[in-house]
């Protein structure tokens, strides 16, 4: 099999998509050759049967025009290259050269997993063979040609060993910043446990787009104002290789996405040896009724201050599962079919 490999960023030091970095690697010990077109290219170091190809956005912005332009080009360029077609994430990919990849006979694959859609993705699901997402709740799960696949976390780097001495009482919130994410559910359930006088530390990790920087300010201020400032530590967002020694120095972590995202940091955060706390129904009926909470901020905080006072089960083998490993022969097994 020849695989182009469609995704927004090809950088391992990228602190949102970096990980899909180890995605390619580790499906280039599965596959043939690996053509990757990326709208971003920066560090990487891939196996001698990867070749990267860049819309140039790290040369400056451009036009989506341009940028379109660019990839159908560079499609059709390589043509030669490739016979199965991933795209990663971003739909846009299939609504520009679907047609065309359709002419050349190139089987096509969808990687999506999110709550939300429209019929521009019914429209991008239908040039594919098989749509691949990992939520039932996600808008891609309705597709009879849909396959679930494993969250894919790289079971060598996500691990509770380590030199780090996880600090008591304390709670991680790692991800990008932006309204989706819900960091105000997180902030508000600080402030009902600072109210009932908990005792406990938390850190933010994440950095926001230029589009959400007001949001990412708005929950600094609104720390500031429930009495928080000694309490939460905001830290910009650092390359997911460099995130399982952050996992290991707290206790629990809080992912506020709603059910269809399914974060891999769950995961790995579970494989790191945290205790995890989740809006999503997925992640609650996986790992039990004690790490889901209804997305509200006053649930939210009557879970953790539950979880700071008793015995916090662990979740390793429930991340086990979603091993890299399990994903990309999956995928390979799933595309070869």
């Amino acid at each position: 099999m020849k695989l182009l490999f469609v995704t927004q960023v090809m950088d391992k030091n990228d602190s949102v998509l970096g990980a899909y970095h180890g995605w390619v690697k580790a499906l280039a010990g599965k596959i043939e050759h690996i053509t990757v077109i990326c709208l971003y290219e920066g560090e990487h170091d891939l196996p001698s049967n990867v070749r990267v190809y860049s819309l140039g956005k790290e040369k400056g912005s451009k036009t989506a025009f341009i940028y379109a332009f660019r990839f159908i080009s560079l499609a059709y360029q390589l043509r030669g290259k490739y016979d199965r077609v991933f795209v990663h994430m971003n739909q846009e990919y299939l609504l520009i050269a679907g047609w065309l990849w359709k002419l050349l006979g190139k089987r096509m694959y969808l990687w999506r997993n999110h709550y939300s859609g429209s019929f521009l993705t019914d429209l991008a699901a239908a040039f594919c063979t098989k749509v691949f997402c990992t939520s039932k709740h996600s808008y891609t799960a309705k597709y009879t040609k849909t396959e679930f696949m494993p969250v894919g976390i790289n079971e060598s780097l996500f691990t509770s060993q380590g030199g780090e001495v996880r600090e008591l009482r304390s709670i991680l919130f790692l991800a990008r910043i932006a309204p989706s994410k819900h960091l105000d559910v997180f902030i508000e359930a600080l402030g009902l446990l600072i109210g009932k006088g908990v005792s406990f530390i938390a850190s933010v990790y994440g950095s926001p787009l230029p589009g959400d920087a007001v949001y990412y300010e708005s929950m600094k201020a609104r720390a500031e104002a429930l009495g928080l400032h000694s309490r939460v530590r905001f830290h910009t967002g650092i390359p997911n290789r460099e995130t399982p020694a952050v996992y290991r120095a707290h206790e629990i972590f809080v992912n506020c996405s709603q059910s269809g995202m399914f974060d891999k940091t769950l995961f790995e955060a579970a494989a790191s040896g945290c205790f995890v706390i989740a809006a999503s129904d997925d992640f609650e009926q996986m790992a039990g009724s004690a790490s889901g909470y209804d997305g509200t901020p006053q649930d939210l905080a009557n879970r953790l201050d539950a979880a700071l006072a008793g015995s916090m089960p662990t979740l390793m083998a429930l991340a086990s599962e979603q091993s890299l490993t399990r994903l990309v022969g999956t995928l390979a097994i799933a595309m070869e079919a």
